[in-house]
């Protein structure tokens, strides 16, 4: 429009003085010039919502990279915690299936000891009873599980003293291999359970801070609780050296 304008003011412009075209031209220059600054206003009205949406689409693009960003935090934490979940089961699992043969290595030699066996064998039965998803455990079950691993632990530690009054079972080579794994075992456990604590830990705390406390609650993440022994019942793990 504004180009028409420009393409016919001077064919308007000789209106104007020549009568009796004066006031024609004039209204038409007015009425040009209003068309002209409606369109100019639409076009600028129309520029700045181009601009606006793209503001908000630009925002709307962060606000959703920074949700997809905190819930794959989210995601990672809950998988490093169930991943170290699993490595204490893999190494309880080794532990159970060492007991066993303990036991027999040690009836052989100490059958008359059977309140110490008997006290390992129970305590077996009694961790391997106690099943346990992580995710959904409260703390009163992990206290009943800690207890019950615990329990174990200590009969252990108190069968391996029991060899130091059976000269021939501790020069056992079956005995000695087992007394070795099952030391091994016992610090593996340790150490998964420190490296699984960790990992509770980190994950709880973006549970509990802004802004991923938010989404926490909105995708229904849920606290994990942590894994741990007395320091007296750990202080009675088997290590006893021949």
């Amino acid at each position: 429009m504004w180009l028409d304008l420009r393409r016919n003011l001077p064919k308007i412009s000789r209106l104007a003085t020549a009568p009796p075209y004066g006031n024609y031209a004039r209204k038409l220059i007015k009425k040009q010039l209003w068309i002209y600054l409606n369109q100019l206003l639409i076009i600028s009205i129309q520029s700045l919502t181009i601009k606006i949406m793209w503001i908000w689409i630009i925002i709307i693009g962060v606000l959703v990279l920074l949700v997809i960003g905190l819930f794959n935090s989210l995601v990672g934490s809950r998988n490093r915690v169930d991943e170290a979940w699993s490595d204490i089961e893999v190494q309880l699992k080794r532990r159970y299936d060492l007991i066993p043969n303990l036991v027999e290595t040690v009836k052989g030699y100490a059958a008359h000891e059977r309140g110490t066996l008997d006290e390992v064998v129970a305590a077996r039965s009694k961790a391997t009873s106690i099943t346990m998803d992580p995710a959904k455990v409260n703390a009163e079950q992990m206290q009943k599980f800690q207890a019950a691993q615990g329990e174990l632990s200590t009969a252990i530690g108190r069968l391996f003293a029991l060899a130091e009054n059976y000269p021939d079972l501790k020069a056992n080579q079956n005995f000695l291999n087992l007394q070795s794994n099952l030391t091994d075992t016992e610090d593996k456990i340790q150490a998964s359970r420190r490296f699984y604590n960790g990992n509770v830990r980190d994950y709880n705390t973006k549970l509990q801070v802004f802004p991923t406390n938010i989404f926490a609650s909105l995708f229904h993440f849920t606290k994990r609780e942590f894994f741990g022994l007395d320091e007296a019942v750990e202080g009675q793990a088997p290590k006893v050296q021949f």
